[in-house]
């Protein structure tokens, strides 16, 4: 019987591999020859994939008969905290004024493997399932997490690591191979470090203030970023980099997926997922009509970043540092996703209290809506005098990041308030209004109790049926030089605003 459940459970990895895998090839295949991100298609195939596997009788809601897939979904720190550290070394470059190095270490392959897919690319992608499952099997092993896995951990972290080592692609041109894998090792090591040693300082501030795994996570790794702005990537922060945050949302989306005819038989959660869809067009396209056509900087490499920060959304997250919206939104989103990270320290010790409390503080919520709303003011002046500035730019964008983020967050949440929604409920619908990384994170680690961590990647996931709308502005955007179609993203915003009130009242 223990060779069977062996066998069981290798079939499970390499299914979970197959389906992941192959999810994110397809979704480049689609997207293949046009500006359009994957990500689009990933949440489209990923919501219908859990669906069918439920419908058809092959698992039930929430893939319990899956559990890799599930382990998968909930790698959200291990693939952020790479973005963390990138964010901390752009950072100090910008603050000490220190120019970037040029990356002469490896010269990927252009050799089209798969259509939409470099050879290149598809290490990269298969690397990150690899290096994810290994750093993230090491760390429940250090810290000795007990669940239905357990057994197979030590199997996981030898299968995670020695795939790490071998998909390196051996057509693109390394200048010094033996340098190259040396940094991989010591990228995974210090992964696992940080996000080790936070998960201790988490459970040692716990008694005085339960803020969550992911707040100390970033400080740690922005923090080591900041120290080591010289590092040249190695294979490991090049492959997280570009498909980390794809491979965990391809398992959510079929987590999701698998809970979409449970979920809407729930007390309550029509006008969760009713707000998350709304509030999503309504945040999205209200801070991309506020720097279009107040702080005048209509162009992808200020909006998706801006975006990406301004939320801690997601999907374009993951669509900056792949570099599917361009070269410039890539090297600067790292740097606005971390930004308004600092500013968590509120964010998470407010909703901590909240959550023990059981309703949400709403005067600290208040002053820090209002805190929110000045610094999106400044970066709104900053941004309109910037003149094409580089520096002026990315001034103004952290600006705006910082305070879009503490303005939706807060006043999202006080919106909710009057929606008579529980705090549980609350946070759920602010997170996927917002396909906010961190509260997603917070809630999944069982932050807001066990019904809302089971619950969140179906609600997380639903917002996501905006993003073909997302994603065909940012595509249409890219198709016109950079330019976003001004009066088509105001009429969203528009219709997030009346969505948003039929939430509440409705």
């Amino acid at each position: 019987m223990g060779q069977f459940g062996g066998l069981e459970f290798l079939n499970h990895l390499l299914i979970t591999l197959f389906l992941v895998i192959t999810m994110i090839l397809i979704a480049r295949t689609a997207v293949a020859g046009t500006r359009y991100s994957p990500v689009l298609i990933i949440v489209i195939f990923g919501l219908a994939m859990g669906y069918i596997l439920q419908l058809s009788g092959i698992a039930s809601p929430g893939l319990i008969e899956f559990p890799v897939i599930d382990l998968v979904s909930k790698m959200t720190l291990v693939a952020l905290t790479v973005s963390f550290f990138v964010g901390g070394q752009e950072l100090r470059k910008i603050i000490s004024n220190i120019e970037t190095k040029e990356d002469t270490l490896v010269n990927p392959s252009q050799e089209e493997i798969i259509l939409g897919t470099k050879s290149t690319q598809l290490f990269y992608i298969v690397r990150a399932f690899f290096v994810m499952m290994g750093i993230d099997a090491l760390f429940r092993i250090t810290v000795n997490i007990n669940d239905s896995l357990t057994l197979y951990y030590p199997l996981l972290a030898y299968i995670g690591i020695a795939g790490a080592m071998i998909f390196i692609d051996h057509k693109a041109t390394v200048k010094d191979k033996p340098l190259y894998i040396r940094k991989g090792v010591i990228e995974i090591l210090t992964i696992l470090a940080v996000v080790v040693i936070s998960f201790y300082f988490a459970q040692w501030i716990r008694p005085v203030i339960a803020l969550p795994h992911i707040f100390f996570a970033m400080l740690l790794s922005a923090g080591i970023g900041a120290i080591a702005h010289s590092w040249i990537p190695g294979p490991t922060v090049r492959s997280m980099l570009f498909a980390g945050i794809p491979i965990v949302l391809a398992a959510n989306f079929m987590i999701g997926g698998s809970r979409i005819a449970d979920a809407f038989q729930l007390p309550g959660m029509t006008d969760v997922m009713l707000y998350g869809f709304f509030g999503q067009i309504f945040w999205m396209f209200g801070g991309i009509s506020i720097l279009i056509f107040l702080a005048k900087s209509n162009h992808v490499r200020n909006i998706a970043p801006a975006m990406a920060g301004g939320l801690s959304h997601s999907g374009l997250t993951g669509a900056c540092t792949a570099g599917d919206l361009g070269g410039k939104a890539a090297s600067r989103a790292p740097i606005m996703i971390n930004i308004p990270f600092f500013a968590h320290i509120f964010v998470f010790s407010v909703l901590a209290i909240s959550a023990q409390q059981g309703e949400l503080m709403i005067g600290w919520a208040l002053l820090i809506a209002l805190v929110g709303i000045v610094f999106t003011v400044l970066a709104i002046r900053t941004l309109r005098a910037s003149d094409l500035s580089e520096r002026n730019e990315v001034k103004g964008l952290m600006q705006f990041s910082l305070g879009w983020q503490l303005t939706a967050i807060f006043g999202g949440l006080l919106l909710v308030s009057l929606g008579n929604f529980s705090i549980d409920h609350a946070v759920m619908a602010q997170s996927s209004a917002l396909s906010h990384f961190g509260l997603f994170a917070a809630i999944q680690g069982g932050m807001f109790g066990d019904e809302a961590a089971l619950l969140i990647p179906f609600i997380f996931a639903m917002p996501f049926l905006v993003h073909p709308f997302v994603f065909w502005m940012f595509g249409k955007a890219m198709e016109r030089d950079g330019q976003m179609p001004a009066k088509t993203a105001f009429v969203f915003a528009l219709i997030g605003v009346v969505g948003v009130i039929y939430a509440l009242v409705g």
